[in-house]
């Protein structure tokens, strides 16, 4: 039998396994991530995003240290969903015979990085957004120039919409997620790459991470970084690697726990608006199922904690502002440090060294502003 969770709903995962399988390699893989640099580095207003050191929330929570990969400033989208979804445009723009029109469904993000794609394309673009996507987070999008179709459901349900539409009208769909095998979703990750790329890059040697700690959705993200780093440490050293999801959209722990992707229902409304998911990519699952360490959860205060501690510079850093769905990883973190089972079993020591990804700013500026307790403008 596995091992049971504790009250944190942290699970340690049985079936993890040492390096990377080459069948893994359809999904997740360097030569994938490497083609997608090569392209995202020569477009205009590419630049490395910061690595930055919080060494006072390390201090505060018993470690040497805390990198975190600040997505918020790439390429003016707010979130590091642009390297993902617009790639994907653009490789498909570029094969297609004719101009396709492009739908995705999405939380926010991807539909953003989507109609970012096809405007400079100068393709059509039609987003799929469900019930619980802010208004702001929609605004971006029309402004982007995408259409905006609006699902009374979640975001499940706006992605089999996306799906249905885009098969009966024959547009080019660009999930970034999938329940089967679809090189959209495969193109997206590798975009995903060149944000593990930069982090490489930015490690000293000997400073490589002992930990990472990356939020869940879909499980995309996590498996890019995830597969990545499995098939090539940073520095050769072993590290663990730990999933972290809102406890109200917990599709991979769920999965964990029953061994095999399971479907969660309900209204998966959460603060951590695009980690608001409730069925696993069957693409990114096969990597995290092999490479996670452990699948933890968070509920929405400690997120928004989390949100007001970095806009406020605790403990001596300098502010940051992170959205919602980019604190997820740093709040599983200080979760899994203030829980002394947690911390033994996942190996936090006052000599580990630990990556987190705010993988947005405050896209939603509005939402992020009500969150953090400041005054609308």
């Amino acid at each position: 039998m596995p091992p049971a969770p504790t009250e944190l709903s942290f699970f340690p995962n049985p079936r993890r396994a040492s390096g990377y399988p080459e069948h893994l390699e359809r999904f997740v893989s360097w030569a994938l991530a490497e083609e997608a640099h090569a392209e995202i580095s020569a477009w205009l207003g590419y630049a490395p995003t910061p690595l930055v050191a919080l060494d006072g929330m390390a201090r505060h929570l018993g470690l040497r240290s805390i990198f975190c990969k600040y997505e918020g400033g790439r390429f003016g989208i707010g979130s590091f969903k642009a390297l993902g979804g617009a790639y994907a445009v653009r490789l498909a723009a570029r094969e297609a015979a004719s101009m396709p029109v492009f739908a995705t469904a999405s939380d926010g993000n991807h539909g953003l990085s989507v109609a970012w794609g096809a405007r400079e394309v100068g393709a059509r673009c039609v987003v799929f957004l469900h019930r619980h996507v802010s208004e702001g987070r929609e605004r971006l999008i029309r402004d982007m120039g995408a259409e905006v179709v609006r699902v009374d459901g979640t975001y499940d349900d706006s992605v089999h919409m996306a799906l249905a539409e885009a098969a009966a009208k024959g547009w080019r769909l660009v999930p970034d997620t999938a329940s089967s095998y679809d090189p959209q979703p495969v193109r997206v990750m590798a975009g995903y790459g060149t944000m593990v790329r930069e982090m490489y890059d930015a490690f000293a040697p000997g400073e490589e991470p002992t930990h990472y700690f990356v939020q869940g959705g879909c499980g995309g993200l996590a498996a890019a970084v995830c597969g990545l780093l499995r098939q090539h440490p940073p520095g050769g050293a072993p590290f663990r690697f730990v999933v972290v999801e809102p406890d109200k959209a917990d599709c991979l722990y769920a999965s964990a726990r029953a061994g095999h992707p399971v479907a969660i229902g309900g209204d998966l409304d959460t603060v951590m608006s695009g980690l608001s998911v409730g069925e696993v990519s069957a693409l990114a699952w096969p990597v995290l199922d092999r490479g996670t360490d452990a699948f933890m959860t968070v509920d929405d205060a400690d997120a928004v904690a989390m949100m007001r501690q970095l806009a406020a510079g605790a403990h001596g850093d300098a502010p940051i502002e992170v959205g919602d769905s980019g604190v997820a990883g740093l709040a599983g973190l200080a979760a899994a440090c203030a829980d002394e089972g947690v911390r033994q079993a996942i190996g936090l020591e006052p000599s580990s060294r630990v990556a987190v990804i705010a993988t947005e700013g405050p896209v939603d500026r509005a939402s992020y502003d009500r969150l953090v307790g400041r005054a609308a403008a």
